[in-house]
């Protein structure tokens, strides 16, 4: 497995979403989704926080290290299984020798002791060497971290030398004013300064949405020679601001100034869904399966605290429904709060009918919130995932199951 794979395994075991890890590491729910897409990689002190709060070393889940230790001993001592192997060559050489006479049992009592001896001691020279050869191998491990590390320095400062060559600005900068989820725009002050200036010169900056949309604005030259302009485009998750300089001489050269990554999906409301118990029985028809859900097994969904949210939305409308493939197998309708639950004041609970529900192979099944906000968009909160097993009996939890929040991808 990945390292993503590895996190988004532990995760899942611990019941946390991708945004209660994130809390926990100090960290966006966008780094999550990264680091298990393997489009990142954490930063060793994440690195490190991941593995205590797994309970696993670092070494596994960068991939070098199984998960079961190796059996080990104190000091000076054998281990059992050690112990075994050279009771088992004691006895092999004694069955190989003559019968001794009565009176001369000694000689071979002392033999097999002096056998057993040699074993300790051989013993002892091997778990030497096993220790000596760890160290060594720790030894490689840090000589390979520390000039990987100074390529990594090297690589990384030629690149920023290359880029800074291959600028066309000798400064610039991009800032969001703000946002109107009403219209689902967002508003952009950039400036740039260009590298080579000459008179007459143009200047434009563009913002592409991802979506074929691309706004743009002339700059206006300001104190010395900086050019400057605001931008609006539609919200989106992946917006590509740029700027291009028209030469008197006909020449046109773009540059990438900067990018922003889901600022749609983080403007969203977002609920965590937790289910208590997924009551099912398999009935004799292939495939099929019976899901009752008793009163005290109703699924409950938790609601975010909106001012943990910032300038999250009001939700508007919510519903909560089990899809098969993220297609709508039924809708959950609210409930009061079973007896067997205290304390859950902010909790909202929702039942499902009894369904009968054919499976096969593969499918997944998922509890989702269907949320709109206060300004008519709709969005998606998956929460856990079953998948249905190789032998077709059982439901347990997918290992790599990545459902997303668009709601085009869903039929409800």
């Amino acid at each position: 497995m990945s390292i993503g794979q590895r996190i988004a395994q532990k995760r899942k075991e611990l019941g946390l979403s991708q945004e209660a890890l994130g809390d926990r590491l100090g960290v966006s729910r966008q780094s999550i989704y990264k680091w298990e897409s393997d489009s990142a990689l954490p930063e060793v002190e994440k690195l490190i926080a991941l593995s205590r709060l797994f309970g696993v070393s670092v070494g596994w889940l960068l991939g070098v290290e199984e998960d079961a230790a190796p059996e080990t001993a104190p000091s000076g001592e054998l281990t059992e299984a050690q112990l075994k192997m050279v009771e088992e060559i004691v006895d092999r050489y004694i069955a190989a020798l003559p019968r001794p006479k009565p009176r001369r049992r000694w000689p071979w009592v002392l033999a097999a002791m002096a056998l057993l001896l040699v074993g300790w001691n051989l013993f002892q020279r091997l778990d030497q060497m096993d220790q000596q050869y760890d160290n060594l191998q720790n030894s490689v491990n840090n000589v390979t971290y520390s000039v990987n590390s100074q390529i990594g320095s090297i690589s990384n400062r030629v690149e920023e030398i290359l880029k800074a060559q291959n600028n066309l600005t000798a400064e610039y900068g991009t800032e969001i004013v703000h946002t109107n989820l009403q219209k689902n725009q967002v508003v952009f002050n950039v400036y740039a300064v260009p590298k080579t200036y000459i008179e007459g010169m143009t200047v434009k900056f563009s913002a592409d949405n991802g979506t074929g949309g691309i706004q743009s604005s002339m700059g206006e030259e300001g104190f010395n020679q900086r050019f400057s302009a605001t931008l609006a485009c539609e919200l989106t998750d992946s917006i590509a601001l740029s700027v291009s300089f028209l030469y008197p001489d006909g020449t046109l050269q773009t540059q990438l100034l900067d990018t922003y990554e889901y600022l749609y999906t983080d403007s969203l409301p977002r609920v965590d869904i937790s289910i208590d118990n997924l009551m099912y029985s398999k009935l004799a028809d292939p495939g099929l399966f019976a899901i009752p859900v008793p009163e005290d097994s109703s699924v409950r969904y938790v609601l975010i605290d909106p001012a943990q949210k910032g300038d999250t939305p009001a939700i508007s409308t919510i519903r909560v429904g089990l899809f098969k493939n993220q297609t709508l197998v039924s809708w959950a309708e609210p409930c009061d709060q079973p007896d067997s639950f205290q304390g859950f004041d902010r909790y909202d609970f929702y039942a499902l009918p009894d369904l009968q529900l054919p499976l096969a192979k593969g499918d997944v099944l998922c509890f989702a919130a269907i949320l709109t906000d206060q300004y008519g968009r709709t969005t998606v909160c998956p929460g856990m995932s079953y998948v249905l097993d190789e032998t077709g009996e059982e439901l347990t939890w997918p290992d790599e199951v990545d459902l997303d929040t668009d709601p085009s991808h869903w039929e409800f």
